[in-house]
């Protein structure tokens, strides 16, 4: 059997996903794909991505049928040079066996972990590597999964720590009088108990304005900051997102308000919708957001808006924005004067999930 023959596969996004739907091939056989190209897009329960092709290759054969389920790590496509013969492609599918997962990665299922502070549990996810560590920091009702598309490809760079912020995700609920000191005070003390001394933080949406705050506050602690659609560098936000994400109770209410997040609204699908609404049903979420946002955005504005001084700040800032975001709008990406700005077309609020490859990109580069 030769050895130029490369599978093409069904990815293997976070620690949850074990199969995903082939929603559509973006290239035929016989065409040439480089790194960085589309090859298709691909459905799990939680969201849909295009998959880019991380192998040069001539495209001979496409296995996999759009429309159709297959397990991760399953083969879908095979590139191989002309020399290789069809016989030969023939024995490697034939003989191809999808990976078993590790047996404690099995017995164990997805395994997250806990660090116990002051206010009570917080989940993070964690990937070995070297260097400076990157703190992942999600947004307002969001969770460590806001990164899936990120967290594998970054940790080729550095350790990264992806985490529930207190209210949210499987961290604990309730907190009394949430403001941002508070959610600033518990990544610092995150930090010292994982014993980071310093780390790249990176900051979707209110994450932005907290790692914005931290990097501020306690300038020792970061290495740089990059704010992905952030908030605090303006004052006007959605506020029909907002309040209606904190009053939604039923699908018919709470997925119109989800739709601000994509420039795709068909991102939004059955099961987003039921995770956060299950989310919301929790034993203290729903007084928790009410608190933070009251707090955060009063009267339908940001309250803290700190684009000034992260002009005087002397770190490295990367500010990455989509072009059609419905929450914050881009134009407040311009308000630091300092920061290496890239604005990304057809993305939403949620750029690093729209356009997961070219987020990555910038970021490694960033940190670089």
């Amino acid at each position: 059997m030769s050895d130029l023959i490369i599978p093409v596969v069904m990815p293997k996004w976070g620690l949850t996903m074990k199969e995903g739907l082939l929603a559509a091939w973006h290239v035929d056989e016989g065409d040439t794909i480089n790194p960085g190209d589309e090859v298709m897009d691909v459905e799990t329960d939680k969201i849909a991505n295009v998959v880019e092709a991380t192998e040069s290759g001539l495209l001979r054969r496409k296995v996999g049928e759009e429309g159709k389920t297959y397990p991760c790590q399953a083969v879908l496509g095979v590139l191989a040079p002309e020399e290789v013969s069809d016989a030969e492609i023939d024995e490697f599918l034939a003989s191809y066996i999808i990976p078993e997962p590790d047996e404690e990665e099995e017995e164990a299922g997805p395994v997250y972990e806990f660090a116990e502070l002051s206010f009570g549990k917080m989940r993070y996810e964690h990937r070995d590597g070297e260097g400076t560590p990157i703190i992942l920091i999600h947004g307002f009702g969001g969770d460590l999964g806001n990164w899936i598309f990120n967290i594998d490809s970054l940790a080729a760079k550095s350790p990264v720590y992806a985490i529930d912020l207190p209210g949210h995700g499987q961290s604990e609920k309730k907190i009394e009088n949430p403001d941002l000191s508070f959610m600033v005070s518990s990544v610092i003390e995150l930090l010292d108990i994982l014993k980071i001394n310093k780390a790249h933080l990176i900051g979707h949406s209110m994450g932005g304005l907290i790692s914005s705050r931290v990097a501020l506050d306690h300038p020792e602690k970061v290495e740089s900051i990059c704010l992905i659609g952030s908030a605090g560098l303006g004052k006007d936000i959605n506020s029909d997102y907002i309040d209606g994400f904190v009053n939604s109770v039923n699908k018919k209410e709470l997925k119109p308000k989800l739709s601000y997040l994509f420039a795709d609204p068909s991102l939004v699908n059955r099961s987003m919708i039921d995770d956060l609404l299950k989310f919301k049903r929790l034993d203290g979420v729903d007084t928790f957001l009410k608190s933070l946002s009251k707090s955060l955005f009063p009267d339908g504005n940001q309250n803290s808006i700190i684009s000034n001084d992260l002009g005087n700040l002397d770190k490295k800032i990367l500010i990455i924005h989509g072009e059609k975001d419905a929450i914050i709008n881009s134009s407040h990406a311009n308000s630091v004067s300092s920061a290496v700005l890239e604005i990304i077309p057809d993305a939403g609020h949620n750029v690093q999930l729209e356009q997961a490859s070219k987020v990555n990109e910038l970021i490694l580069n960033h940190i670089s």
